[in-house]
């Protein structure tokens, strides 16, 4: 089996978890490593113990020199756009991490670029490679039409730096994962939301960082979410707790282990009868996480199939966020094809 030759951008914490996966691969070859600020890349090869990786101020430069087989884009969201269409505009393809792009302009002209080189460009959603989420979302087909579904996200994180000093932090910094993971769950899209934000007496962010929005969603469901990153004491899961219900009973996940379920089986009386069930998921085989976006992208480009979070349905993600946020700034419903340029 040949190796697929990467070149990954971004020498920070993400970065130097993507360098790991991509080194542990052996379907890939960490051949280039991108970082503008000088002697990142090679603390981080020194920090990983990696050697024979080639470090480069700038994308264009390192595909100029290696002529890789794809890019992986780990620089800051506001940095995505240029990397990602530098990339595309050289015939490369790019697997990308969340969120798209600062702004949905952004986001446009990255699908465009995709487009116009005929290159697959995928946003690495990773908590969709995950085998509870995915066993939770077999529970939830099995209600045959959840029409309802919930999602709460209380972390207190102390982060400290700049998401303590940005605007509506949860919303822009953190929501794109619960979002895209109820596109996923419920495999509907966005249509309108309603969303507001607010931020307690007690909480160490400047900006907004909690939030209530109900979205609809294609098929006449709806996605209602709560959230904050200033609740101290008894935090969610980071994969936020779940509640769907559909015509056959209710499912429930909190975020961890715990899948739980009651289907109807006899329909009278005051209340239905229901069968009780707490299935196991069995991770056996199962590319969680970096690995498994890795392995669906590396599988598109070998077969031509569209993996999960290609540019042309992820943007729908990115739409949840900046529709959420233009609702909660002007005080109304907002239709998702606002927001899309």
């Amino acid at each position: 089996m040949s190796l697929h030759a990467a070149v990954l951008a971004g020498a920070g914490a993400h970065g130097r978890t993507w360098a790991k996966t991509l080194s542990s691969s052996n379907r890939t070859q960490l051949a280039g490593w991108v970082d503008p600020r000088d002697g990142a890349v090679e603390s981080s090869c020194e920090e990983l113990g990696l050697s024979g990786v080639q470090s480069f101020s700038n994308v264009t430069e390192a595909i100029s020199s290696l002529k890789p087989d794809f890019i992986v884009d780990v620089t800051p969201p506001d940095v995505h756009c240029e990397t990602v269409c530098a990339a595309l505009s050289a015939g490369i393809p790019v697997l990308g991490e969340k969120p798209m792009a600062a702004s949905m302009e952004q986001a446009a002209k990255m699908v465009k670029a995709s487009e116009d080189a005929g290159k697959l460009y995928m946003v690495s959603q990773s908590r969709r490679y995950n085998p509870q989420i995915c066993g939770y979302r077999d529970l939830v087909r099995k209600l045959e039409g959840a029409a309802i579904l919930n999602a709460d996200f209380f972390i207190g994180a102390h982060f400290g730096g700049f998401r303590d000093e940005m605007p509506s932090p949860l919303l822009l910094d953190m929501s794109i994962h619960t979002f895209d993971q109820a596109r996923f769950l419920l495999d509907a899209d966005p249509e309108s939301v309603y969303c507001e934000e607010f931020n307690p007496g007690w909480s160490w962010y400047k900006g907004d960082a909690c939030a209530n929005a109900l979205f609809g969603m294609s098929g006449g469901s709806r996605f209602a979410f709560r959230g904050s990153w200033c609740s101290d004491g008894l935090m969610t899961s980071w994969d936020s707790e779940w509640r769907a219900i559909g015509p056959k009973g209710t499912a429930i996940w909190d975020g961890d282990l715990d899948l739980r379920t009651e289907t109807v089986h006899q329909a009278d009386g005051f209340f239905s009868k229901v069968n009780h069930l707490r299935p196991k998921v069995s991770s056996d085989g199962f590319l969680t996480d970096f690995h498994g976006s890795l392995s669906e992208f590396l599988d598109a480009i070998d077969s031509g199939s569209t993996p999960q979070g290609e540019c042309h349905d992820n943007i729908k993600s990115l739409a949840m966020v900046f529709a959420a946020l233009k609702s909660s700034k002007e005080g109304r419903r907002v239709a998702i094809d606002e927001v899309m340029v």
